[in-house]
């Protein structure tokens, strides 16, 4: 049985979400929207987001996140995007980051074919990758 290399675990985390990032560009589904230059990605942050990039970057990593972990749903992807906030004098506290631009960017890529909702009784609900999701990513470091 031949091993085939997958770009997703062979490479750098930081450098095939650029990558992905790239490729999710040439794709027409996923578009950035005009709101997005003026929220935070979450109320733990003070300041809206200054990335030019970061609509395809979030959608790139979190696209990732569903190929590794399998099933994820948007409270996860909340979690695992939240940061500390802030609070004065008393101690910062973790907070989760905002669920818009995961609900949006989830939809987008519902709408390019790339995942799809998962129900399933007794399992926990979310969204799961399809083949055709699998295979671009797969495809992404050649």
């Amino acid at each position: 049985m031949k091993m085939e290399k997958n770009p997703v675990y062979e490479l750098n985390a930081q450098e095939y979400n650029l990558k992905l990032a790239e490729a999710l560009k040439k794709i027409p589904e996923f578009k950035k929207p005009e709101w997005v230059e003026f929220v935070k990605s979450g109320t733990g942050k003070e300041r809206p987001i200054e990335d030019k990039d970061f609509w395809y970057k979030r959608a790139a990593s979190i696209l990732r996140q569903i190929y590794i972990k399998k099933i994820v749903g948007v409270n996860r992807l909340r979690t695992r995007y939240g940061s500390k906030k802030k609070r004065g004098i008393k101690p910062e506290r973790f907070r989760k980051s905002g669920g818009k631009i995961i609900r949006t960017i989830l939809q987008q890529a519902d709408k390019a074919g790339f995942t799809e909702i998962f129900k399933e009784k007794g399992k926990k609900a979310g969204r799961q990758l399809t083949e055709k999701g699998k295979k671009f990513l797969e495809n992404i470091g050649d």
